[in-house]
């Protein structure tokens, strides 16, 4: 199975936060001949020299192992059992005291 196989990315074994995936920028050297053959090749397949590096690696890597969702339970604990049925109420709560804090009022 292959992550990345456009430029569009799928969220298979990936952390994903409003639907958006999140990656990591990464700076690799290359020699310049690698460099040459590389930036060739992805040329050839009509594809970016970073999407020809992409799925190298995840051809190199193989299936990415299956995501388990207990890695993510607790990972934002806010110490409320009732958070995302009052999200909004809490959100609302929290910029107000901030604009009362920024604008040097009490929060009475």
């Amino acid at each position: 199975m292959t992550v990345l196989e456009t430029s569009a990315y799928r969220t298979v074994g990936q952390w994903c936060y409003g639907g958006t995936t999140m990656v990591v920028r990464t700076q690799v050297t290359l020699n310049a001949d690698m460099h040459r053959r590389a930036k060739k090749r992805a040329a050839e397949r009509g594809i970016s020299f970073a999407e020809y590096i992409r799925r190298t690696v995840d051809r190199d890597l193989g299936e990415a192992p299956k995501a388990d969702i207990d890695e993510i339970c607790g990972l934002f604990a806010s110490g409320r059992s009732d958070v995302s049925s009052n999200v909004d109420r809490y959100l609302g709560e929290s910029l107000r005291r901030e604009h009362l804090r920024e604008t040097g009022q009490s929060d009475q």
